[in-house]
């Protein structure tokens, strides 16, 4: 089944950031993020009412000159993590891609140069173990088509700031565009530190950056990931290139910090870029 997306009835789409947990974060309800998380996801469901979802998660990096789309409607959940009980491969989270939107993806991004391959891929759980905490399929389900896109798998944030900006239009035709990572994410810090009162500034930093000026953000993007600091909070930039493409394609609109809590060497920030639509 494909979407029809007329432009003319479509508002203007916000672009958000979602920091999303592990898989066990779906059963931590009382977390702070947990409701602050399914607010959000109301807030998209009840007022800005996107017709088509694109995902770009950490956990879903191509190569380091292209990328991959998943172009199909039905796909499986990939399980990807171990060492849970076994309930946690049992969950589903009910799904459908789109191939015309992925087309209008590949249609943007070819654009720029960036190439990009076809491939049937489920969604991996750093986009569906948050979805379901956001969008709960039974107190809130999304219902609309999800379209999982993949990172580069390299260390160019400010290429993954130009695809964001490659694919800002699509959201005048009604398509979210939404970054799933964290704004700090060290597991290994985590682990050493859990309990202490002790907090990384790069959460703050990160703010200034992606609240700044529209017209000095790409630059002031840039700059964060040259803080001394930057390394501590993301060993590795996978959780935290989603928030590159979601300010990329966030265009002329204002960044806002939606919500933050640090946690030690994780932060569990929200952003959104632009505002909702008033109908």
């Amino acid at each position: 089944m494909s979407i029809s997306l007329p432009l003319s009835e479509s508002p203007r789409m916000p672009v958000y950031f979602l920091g999303i947990g592990g898989p066990s974060f779906m059963e931590e309800t009382k977390h702070p993020a947990y409701a602050q998380l399914a607010e959000i996801g109301r807030e998209i469901t009840t007022q800005v009412r996107p017709k088509a979802v694109v995902v770009f998660s950490a956990h879903w990096q191509d190569g380091p000159s292209k990328i991959s789309i998943n172009a199909a409607e039905h796909t499986d959940l990939i399980y990807d993590f171990y060492g849970f009980p076994p309930h946690y491969y049992e969950y589903d989270y009910p799904n459908r891609g789109s191939p015309e939107v992925a087309e209008r993806v590949i249609e943007k991004l070819s654009t720029i140069g960036i190439e990009v391959e076809r491939v049937k891929r489920g969604l991996d759980h750093g986009v569906w173990a948050g979805f379901m905490v956001a969008f709960d399929p039974k107190k809130n389900p999304l219902n609309v088509p999800i379209v999982q896109v993949s990172l580069f798998n390299n260390e160019d944030h400010d290429l993954h700031y130009r695809m964001g900006q490659a694919l800002e239009a699509l959201r005048d035709e009604g398509i979210l565009i939404i970054g799933a990572g964290m704004a700090s994410h060290n597991l290994r810090d985590y682990r050493a530190i859990r309990g202490s009162d002790k907090i990384m500034p790069f959460d703050e930093a990160l703010k200034s950056a992606a609240t700044s000026n529209p017209e000095e953000r790409r630059a002031a993007m840039s700059s964060l990931m040259s803080r001394s600091d930057a390394r501590q909070a993301h060993p590795t930039l996978d959780h935290i290139l989603p928030i590159h493409v979601t300010a990329g394609a966030a265009g002329p609109d204002v960044g806002e910090r939606l919500w933050t809590m640090p946690e030690g060497s994780l932060s569990w920030a929200q952003y959104r870029f632009g505002k909702v639509p008033v109908v």
